[in-house]
């Protein structure tokens, strides 16, 4: 399998993203890596690494995508960028799947409009999958689509379950619709004319799900438009870190909370764990003809390998074909 990486993208380009090319090959024999941007940039990182030269291929791009560029215009104007030129590899058949860390808005506007949707789907969703209390859940959208149509999110119900349920073995993984209350009727005309179309949908649906109950991970698929997925998502992460930094201070501030702490270590080392997300390495953008992951800007090369993996994942659980079968399914 291969699959290639925008060289470019992120905060800490290129050197984590060759970091974590040559650690993927390393950890797992059976892919191939291809990495854009500047070559004789790239060339020479790769030079601090020793490593299996046949793995590892650069493909010459002069241009770079900035987060602050309008994404389509971007995309049509440098076509020479590290993003573009990444995207056409997996457009072409060349690679099997695409990473970056690069403007989510271009990197989402460019698998949609040059790696292409899946036929029947109407819009693509990123989908990460977060910590909880009593497992994992996913939240779909996370923000690829502000304004959605209710029946959008049947189609998002059915592509967060197949992803979920190959990637962490739960058969039957539970969906709910994210709402101010966990009556049918409850919510705004979107999540009020959606919860119908979910309920005949065939998924085991469980009805609404109020966000206060979203980190406990007893619904393991949670439904809703972009704009509401990307607000849960930011203040899921920001709470966390918050109150870990909080705890944090507290146990710096007096002797007994630091000897305390010493015994704790571990679960404290544990629980950081959880919340990094360095080690879950991105989020796929679920609806498209190829394999797509968005890792964070900020990432490092730990985050670059695990988003690699996770590419792996998706690719030998054949997901893609899941996913065009479960649509087929509500469109005949």
């Amino acid at each position: 399998m291969k699959f290639v990486i925008d060289g470019m993208g992120g905060d800490n380009a290129p050197k984590a993203v060759v970091e974590g090319a040559v650690e993927a090959i390393k950890a797992f024999s059976d892919i191939e890596i291809y990495i854009t941007g500047p070559a004789e940039k790239l060339t020479k990182e790769l030079e601090n690494y020793t490593y299996d030269k046949s793995k590892i291929k650069v493909v010459d791009a002069t241009e770079v995508i900035s987060p602050n560029e309008h994404p389509v215009m971007a995309l049509r104007k440098k076509k020479d960028s590290s993003m573009v030129k990444a995207l056409n590899l997996v457009k072409s058949g060349d690679c099997d799947g695409i990473i970056s860390a690069g403007s989510t808005g271009a990197f989402l506007a460019g698998c949609t409009l040059i790696v292409g949707r899946i036929p029947g789907i109407e819009r693509p969703v990123l989908a990460p999958i977060m910590p909880g209390k009593n497992g994992n859940f996913m939240v779909i959208d996370a923000g690829a689509n502000v304004d959605s149509k209710p029946h959008y999110l049947p189609q998002f119900a059915l592509m967060g379950k197949v992803y979920y349920k190959s990637v962490t073995g739960v058969n039957e993984p539970s969906v709910g619709l994210i709402n101010i209350g966990t009556e049918e009727e409850k919510g705004n005309e979107l999540t009020k004319a959606a919860y119908p179309l979910l309920k005949n949908t065939d998924i085991n649906f469980v009805g609404n799900v109020e966000p206060r109950e979203a980190p406990k991970g007893d619904v393991n698929v949670l439904v809703c438009d972009g704009f509401v997925g990307n607000t849960l998502l930011k203040t899921y992460e920001g709470v966390a870190s918050t109150l870990l930094n909080m705890l944090k201070d507290e146990i710096k501030a007096s002797t007994i909370g630091k000897i305390g702490a010493l015994f704790l270590l571990p679960v404290f080392k544990k629980l950081q764990k959880k919340f990094d997300y360095k080690e879950e390495g991105g989020a796929p953008f679920l609806g498209v003809q190829g394999i797509c992951i968005k890792a964070h800007g900020s990432s490092d090369g730990k985050a670059f390998k695990n988003a690699i993996r996770q590419a792996k994942i998706f690719y030998e659980n054949d997901i893609l074909s899941k996913i065009k079968i479960e649509i087929e399914k509500i469109n005949r």
